[in-house]
């Protein structure tokens, strides 16, 4: 073909993205399949920052946000394992232990009906519910905080584009995008990333002098070096490094400079790190998650089989709080309209009682939460049936709720990314619930 013409993948390219821009401006419906009607325009959403909290293990929605009848885990009755409590939206109801979180529901979306077929291991649900597709044997697919960062950046300059509140995992890596789509990690509150921190001695000359030698040592080694962008994607890691190491960023962390009445409202260590989430987003992180992985409040986190189940209202009576919290301090600081707060876990529960009184694994329908973002809240999202394991409408994929997140992110869903020559679309077709931007 010559150069004259256009190759078919970039006329195709040009083209959808074309398509897409008609449609954020509601010239076109955002998702048409051929011989079916058009979908609706879907307003883009104008969130600046995501925080998502992980709920490692796999929730039980039937005792968390789509609580059902009262069933008893000694007579092997299928049910709720708690009572079920009126919210500030009517008609919508959560589990007891959700108590903090019932008067706010106005700011809040239940997603009941998320729903995939990886339950059997927990490594691979939690690369679906991080990635948005299966595992591959030829492509690492990126995260969405990987996504995200890679689409928007930073917020500032002074921030990383992504940093994790937990410990560091493939599944929630840059894959194909590379190194700098990726995240920093931390898993002292206090101390903040390990690494970051300045030695105690070394002024800020002194950094500066370091910083000028390294600088000519990297640009003579690049011109000699095969692998040039490894090595560049190396340096400007190192150059991140040293601006996160600054005062501004680090002094993030003095998580003591909050007043003690809204630190003892957080509560401990995972309403600690929610409340770092909070003063990351004020320097510009752009998307947040935080791990609630503390296993040792009820024995098993929430990979709740057998005994398990005993204590966890202890785990979301922890959440609870801290999430009420979050939403109210957010608001406080008029940032909740600007943060999307997702609550996700690689599946759910079933209504019925394992031998050991505990629940296993369902993926058929499962809730993930959204909260604030500026998107249409204090309404839940599709309708389970009478033990929480069916959906009776409003079927929301795994691409949907990604498609969701990247519309509210202000991230075109029908974006591609390209894994080399390879384009690999955003969301995986997703379609963006449009009910919650109208």
């Amino acid at each position: 073909m010559s150069s004259n013409h256009t190759n078919r993948r970039s006329f195709l390219k040009q083209s959808a993205a074309a398509a897409g821009a008609m449609a954020m401006a509601g010239g076109l419906p955002l998702f048409a399949e051929e011989g079916k009607e058009p979908h609706p325009v879907v307003p883009m959403g104008k969130a600046e920052h995501c925080i998502m909290v992980w709920l490692g293990g796999g929730a039980a929605q039937i005792d968390t946000w789509d609580p059902k009848a009262k069933g008893d885990a000694k007579l092997k009755k299928a049910g709720s394992y708690y009572d079920a409590i009126d919210t500030a939206v009517p008609g919508l109801q959560v589990c007891e232990h959700l108590k903090r979180c019932a008067p706010l529901m106005e700011r809040f979306n239940p997603i009941r009906t998320v729903h995939h077929d990886v339950i059997d291991e927990h490594a691979a649900a939690t690369n679906r519910m991080h990635t948005g597709r299966d595992t591959s044997g030829t492509i690492v697919y990126p995260s969405i905080g990987s996504a995200i960062a890679y689409q928007r950046g930073a917020a500032s300059d002074i921030a990383p584009a992504y940093m994790l509140i937990g410990y560091p995992n493939v599944t929630r890596g840059p894959g194909f995008l590379g190194a700098g789509a990726g995240y920093v990690y931390l898993t002292d509150t206090a101390q903040g990333p390990n690494g970051l921190a300045r030695m105690p001695h070394v002024s800020d000359q002194r950094a500066a002098r370091r910083e000028s030698v390294l600088g000519k040592l990297r640009d003579r080694y690049l011109t000699k070096a095969e692998e040039k962008q490894l090595i560049e994607d190396y340096a400007e890691a190192g150059k991140a490094a040293l601006r996160l190491s600054g005062p501004e960023f680090m002094k993030a962390f003095d998580l003591d400079n909050e007043p003690d009445d809204l630190r003892n409202k957080y509560g401990g260590e995972f309403g600690q790190r929610c409340l770092l989430s909070r003063r990351l987003v004020e320097r510009g992180v752009r998307f947040i998650e935080v791990s609630h992985n503390l296993n040792f409040v009820n024995g098993t986190g929430w990979d709740t089989h057998n005994e398990g189940q005993l204590n966890q209202h202890l785990l979301i009576q922890e959440l609870d709080g801290a999430i009420a919290t979050l939403v109210t301090d957010l608001e406080e600081k008029k940032l909740l309209d600007k943060t999307l707060i997702v609550i996700s876990s690689e599946f759910g529960r079933p209504a019925q009682f394992d031998g050991g009184g505990g629940r296993g694994h369902h993926g058929g329908a499962f809730t993930v939460v959204l909260a604030g973002g500026g998107l249409q809240t204090g309404k839940a999202i599709g309708e389970t049936d009478e033990l929480a394991m069916k959906a009776l409408d409003r079927r929301v994929s795994v691409p949907d709720l990604f498609a969701t997140i990247f519309q509210t992110m202000g991230i075109n869903p029908h974006e591609e990314l390209y894994a080399g020559d390879r384009p690999v679309p955003i969301s995986d077709g997703g379609r963006p619930i449009a009910e919650l931007f109208s």
